[in-house]
């Protein structure tokens, strides 16, 4: 199975090429010691065939000739060390990727965290990871995850994802973030987050490294309530408080005009702390709305993330690279192979290659090596 390229009519994109993409970082970072003719190569192979399919180690071993026994791949999955994925997750993401990225230029960052449902037990090997918060399908246990995102067009790439521990404070999260993008040579044109960070101390860290960041405002208290009144885009002052400190913070508020939009009329006013960019309120919505793309960056990765009902917070996190991954490569692949050959600004034919496409074809090569069993074998 093959995907003909858009830049190059006799080139084409074969399901080996997708594969490989997508395990050659997982061979090159991650060191699982293995003996006898099972390679960490094979091992990441069947994960690959677990995720494009959403199946269980349990399901990916009885339906497969090729794939090695349960208890096997667990073993082998349990050898996984969760310092050495931390260490090396920017590298296994990126390493394809950032060979599109430029050193130096200033690119629009977002962060953002993500839930995992947890239904098991938490005892002293998991209950650093477990995470309790407001419930959610049915339970209020998660496994989090928080994550650093390129969004500036055409270059949505997720550069870093952490498990997120008990007792983390964001402002950690940030500074690990910030240290990795200076790291990488890359400057910040802004970072944009959700509300979840409006803090004064995220927003004393931030301007004390000189970061320029746009936050929407809490739209709570009666001061804020007044200053989100209003029907022409503007910027005032706000001294945000608490039982310690106070900071003042530059608010920028841009005014639309529902039109019947989700059933309302008159205007909507969008609040935004914003620092150390000169923009204007239409722009700052409109920047700050590209953040909306990790969104649609979650949403592929539950496509393809492995099914599990394990307490293992190392193999689920192994789990949660391996979706961001497959996102990442696809989204290189589209880049190098269906960007539109033509004067002015880039543009990338996505619908000639999207992202069910990609995975049908990990799909479809990693069936052909595991070798699917026929009904009466799985019946066995």
């Amino acid at each position: 199975m093959f995907a003909r390229s858009s830049d190059n009519s006799n080139v084409r994109l074969k399901s080996k090429d997708c594969v490989d993409r997508v395990l050659q970082p997982l061979v090159d970072h991650i060191d699982i010691k293995i003996n006898g003719s099972l390679s960490s190569r094979d091992l990441y192979q069947t994960v690959l065939n677990m995720a494009a399919n959403k199946n269980s180690i349990h399901s990916v071993s009885k339906r497969y000739h090729n794939a090695r026994s349960e208890t096997s791949i667990w073993h082998h999955l349990n050898k996984l060390d969760m310092d050495e994925l931390i260490q090396t997750n920017e590298q296994i993401l990126t390493q394809d990727c950032i060979k599109s990225l430029k050193p130096s230029k200033k690119y629009e960052f977002a962060i953002d965290y993500t839930n995992d449902p947890y239904y098991g037990k938490i005892d002293s090997s998991n209950n650093k990871y477990v995470i309790r918060g407001q419930t959610k399908k049915s339970t209020n246990s998660f496994y989090s995850y928080v994550s650093l995102y390129i969004i500036t067009k055409n270059e949505r790439f997720t550069v870093s994802v952490l498990p997120v521990e008990k007792g983390a404070t964001m402002v950690e999260h940030l500074r690990y973030f910030i240290d990795l993008i200076k790291k990488l040579n890359f400057g910040i044109k802004v970072l944009c987050l959700d509300r979840g960070f409006y803090s004064i101390d995220t927003f004393e860290f931030l301007k004390g490294h000189n970061i320029p960041y746009i936050v929407p405002v809490v739209k709570k208290g009666k001061h804020m309530k007044q200053l989100l009144n209003g029907n022409k885009a503007r910027s005032t002052s706000y001294t945000m408080k608490n039982a310690r400190k106070q900071i003042d913070l530059n608010i920028i508020i841009d005014v639309k005009y529902m039109k019947g939009k989700r059933g309302k009329n008159g205007c909507e006013n969008l609040g935004f702390v914003v620092f150390g960019v000169d923009w204007n309120p239409r722009k700052i919505s409109t920047v700050y709305r590209r953040r909306f793309a990790i969104e649609s960056s979650y949403r592929m990765r539950n496509i393809v993330k492995p099914r599990t009902s394990s307490k293992n917070a190392t193999i689920r996190y192994f789990y949660a690279l391996i979706a961001f991954l497959l996102k990442n490569i696809w989204l290189h692949l589209q880049k190098k192979h269906f960007t539109i050959v033509k004067q002015g600004p880039q543009v990338i034919d996505e619908d000639r290659f999207r992202f069910d496409m990609f995975i049908l074809l990990v799909e479809d090569w990693t069936r052909k090596k595991l070798k699917i069993r026929s009904i009466v074998d799985c019946l066995k």
